[in-house]
Formats: C-alpha cells, structure tokens, sequence
C-alpha cells in the first residue's frame, strides 16, 4: 500500500494534494464559491482480489487505480441519473492539448 501523496509504485499521484494544499479541500479560501473545487479524499477498504483486479483493469486502460474507481463511480452515477449537475467533468486521458 502507498503512503499518502503517492500513487501506483510510490510515484506521485498528480490527483492527491501536493505537501501545501490542504486534504480537507481548503474551506477558509473557498468563501464566496460554494463547495470547494479540491478533490475530496477517500479511505476506501476493498477485497485483495477486488483491489487486484481493478488494478489489472486500470493499467489495461493506461489509468492509475484512482482514476479507474473514479471514472467506474462517475459512470455508474450517470447511468443511474444520480451524476450532480455540478459535478466536474472527468479529466481527458493523454497529453494535454499544444498551446498556440
């Protein structure tokens, strides 16, 4: 298991806080704009087996194992129709777009 910050391997994960944000998603600089816009934090205890297999999935669609839980909750909210409107859209795969 990875500590905290760190992704697959000990890596950085780019969707964790880095050392200065703050994990509780920084209420006091979010007066004025409702909910804030940091990603919440999880503790989320899963079978072995369960957490192996997402894992194996994950890298089979080139996604850590965070964002592989991430993109089958969002989905499953959706074809429910409980995806909140507000809700962000899921961040595009790949290198980002060139600019200029």
């Amino acid at each position: 298991m990875s500590a905290v910050g760190e992704g697959e391997g000990g890596a950085p994960d780019p969707e964790r806080p880095s050392s200065g944000q703050s994990a509780a998603g920084g209420q006091g600089s979010a007066a004025g704009k409702g909910r804030s816009q940091q990603r919440k934090q999880v503790l989320l205890r899963l079978d072995p087996a369960m957490h192996d297999a997402l894992a194996r999935w994950a890298a089979d669609e080139l996604r850590s194992t965070n964002a592989q839980i991430d993109y089958l909750l969002r989905q499953a909210l959706k074809e429910a129709g409980r995806l909140p409107k507000e809700a962000r859209a899921h961040p595009r795969r790949g290198r980002p777009p060139r600019e200029g």
